[in-house]
């Protein structure tokens, strides 16, 4: 049995690290986070140690690896602008990591974690969740059947949040790296597992709510549209209560990936605990990716791109 501790336990994400490590039959022992609603440990490891300042956290765990008793792997789901340093101490502290997407912000931050992997000799495993669901693995053996032709491909997806959004980390681009890279990046990856190298990154809107624009990969063209806005979800789709839509269709044709999403951490963590987890070099693309966007200036078609006059309908 393994033997495992969690940065980041009280936020959306960190419910599927706990369940995944209990359904692949291992242990949390210990986890941190300067926010105490955290009851939901009491649901998968109630024996959990469990620290709200970062100091203690860290040495509890030293204590326990001079003891013999240390942590094997330490899962990693804080904010995005802290994954950096919190694999660096998952990497000191002798544990392999298991980190939330995004990675990092910023590619070179890549370069520096491949430095600590080599002085540590231990490993950085990052959840790229997407390559393993059927949908998409069938999709890319559909793609690399049809040889060079090249895919026309519509993204949307709305994942709309209310007001707290923007008063919390997530709202401000320097710790979240904005929308493209905070609900987006994932999706780029996905992209770039399916469709090859990036070719072309043209970005038509960016603001702190929504984002769109046009990517060019050798075997696709890609029209992306993200928002976090209700308002940009279907009417149709909202009349029945519903506040998330997502919608891939290559080809003119749709990809239907919505199910099975809440069970791919597990499925991560077998991999991972099987030694075939997804390391640095695998989220290089989507990482430069939402860093250009981050970065471009925005090319102006008009005053609205086509897929937001698309997800309004």
């Amino acid at each position: 049995m393994k033997r495992f501790a969690l940065i980041g336990a009280a936020g959306y994400i960190a419910p599927r690290h706990m369940k995944a490590i209990r359904e692949t039959g291992h242990d949390l022992v210990a986890a941190f986070d300067p926010n105490d609603s955290v009851g939901i440990i009491d649901s998968h490891f109630p024996e959990a140690h469990f620290f709200t300042e970062f100091e203690r956290f860290d040495r509890h765990v030293d204590k326990q690896r001079r003891m013999g008793q240390g942590v094997d792997y330490m899962a990693i789901a804080s904010p995005n602008y802290l994954h950096d340093s919190h694999m660096r101490f998952a990497l000191r502290s002798g544990a392999d990591a298991i980190c939330e997407k995004p990675l990092v912000l910023n590619p070179w931050n890549i370069d520096g974690l491949k430095e600590i992997e080599a002085d540590t000799g231990r490993k950085i495993n990052t959840i790229l969740q997407l390559r393993l669901h059927p949908a998409i693995i069938a999709l890319r053996e559909q793609v690399a059947a049809s040889g060079d032709h090249v895919h026309d491909v519509d993204l949307t997806y709305i994942t709309s949040r209310g007001n707290w959004y923007l008063q919390s980390w997530k709202g401000d681009e320097k710790k979240s790296g904005g929308i493209a890279t905070n609900i987006g990046v994932h999706f780029y990856d996905m992209l770039y597992f399916v469709f090859g190298n990036v070719r072309e990154n043209t970005v038509h809107l960016n603001t702190p709510t929504k984002a769109a624009g046009y990517l060019e990969y050798d075997r696709a063209r890609v029209r992306w549209f993200l928002s976090i806005d209700v308002d940009d979800v279907p009417e149709a789709e909202r009349a029945q209560g519903k506040r998330t839509f997502r919608a891939i269709t290559v080809d003119g044709q749709d990809v239907e990936f919505s199910d099975g999403f809440t069970d791919l951490h597990t499925r991560s963590y077998e991999e991972i605990l099987a030694g075939r987890g997804f390391g640095l070099e695998e989220n290089r693309a989507a990482i430069q990716t939402v860093s250009d966007i981050r970065t471009a200036s925005l090319l102006t078609t008009g005053d609205r791109h086509p897929l937001v006059h698309k997800a309004r309908t």
